[in-house]
């Protein structure tokens, strides 16, 4: 991880940098299709735990590197060495990865091929910036597998109940002009320009508050689940430390003086 500027450091496997407030974490496994293994989820568990935890990154992008895939999903043949071996940790650490709450804006560039685990993880992200060329599908049936980290739970949320199940069943992906219409993506950008669309995207987002920012990500995140008695109730406790924050008082007076805002995060 770089301290400053917008250099890029990382542990094998992933590329991490700093572009002003935004963090930029890239699967590099061009040649594997930017499959997950082992080595590389440990330097994308390390690189998202740092970038929770860095006060001066407010938005996250994750991307993979070239134009073919943005990720293959898991390696295959890792978790078949794996298993050969009489172990099979990567499954359940994937599922466990793709499942722990991220507390910053979260925005998946996608510029390829985002199968399987490729999937999960774009839809552990809060936003999906994706290429013309870019196709999104859970094959695992394919495979005698199943989509076991957040595919089968998150995809219904995302997409209507018939298409998940098609995507489930039959393993095959939708375009990214599809899967915009369904819902699944934000934006569709020319090929080649996902990261920088992406990046602007986070940049706004930079741009407003981020204690309310976080805030709101929460609310949304932990109320969709319950009934509207309980929400509302999550939202007041939620919302309560936002409107004491000196980010609150700071808004109110740009508005009021015609200025931009000089958000502190407190």
């Amino acid at each position: 991880m770089t301290g400053t500027g917008d250099g890029g450091a990382g542990a094998p496997g992933v590329r991490v940098e700093r572009r002003g407030r935004v963090g930029l974490v890239t699967i590099e496994r061009e040649q594997a299709r930017n499959a997950i293994d082992t080595a590389t989820l440990d330097a994308l568990e390390d690189a998202f735990a740092a970038f929770a935890a860095d006060e001066d990154i407010w938005a996250v992008v994750v991307t993979g590197s070239g134009e073919r895939a943005f990720s293959a999903g898991m390696d295959l043949k890792a978790f078949a060495a794996e298993a050969a071996a009489g172990r099979s940790e990567l499954p359940d650490r994937l599922g466990r990865f793709f499942r722990r709450p991220f507390p910053k804006p979260l925005v998946a560039a996608v510029n390829g091929a985002a199968l399987a685990a490729g999937l999960e993880l774009v839809l552990a992200c809060d936003l999906v910036v994706a290429s013309e060329g870019a196709l999104f599908g859970i094959p695992e049936v394919r495979r005698g597998l199943v989509a076991g980290a957040g595919g089968l739970v998150r995809l219904p949320r995302r997409v209507p109940y018939s298409v998940a199940l098609e995507l489930a069943f039959t393993g095959q992906p939708v375009d990214a002009r599809r899967a915009y219409e369904l819902g699944l993506v934000n934006r569709v950008v020319p090929a080649g320009g996902a990261v920088e669309a992406a990046l602007a995207l986070a940049g706004e987002i930079c741009a407003n508050a981020p204690l309310a920012v976080r805030a709101s990500k929460e609310i949304v995140r932990s109320t969709l689940p319950l009934e509207e008695q309980a929400a509302f109730a999550l939202n007041d406790e939620l919302m309560a430390p936002v409107f004491a924050s000196d980010d609150a008082l700071e808004g109110a007076r740009a508005f009021a003086d015609k200025r931009e805002p000089r958000w502190t995060a407190s």
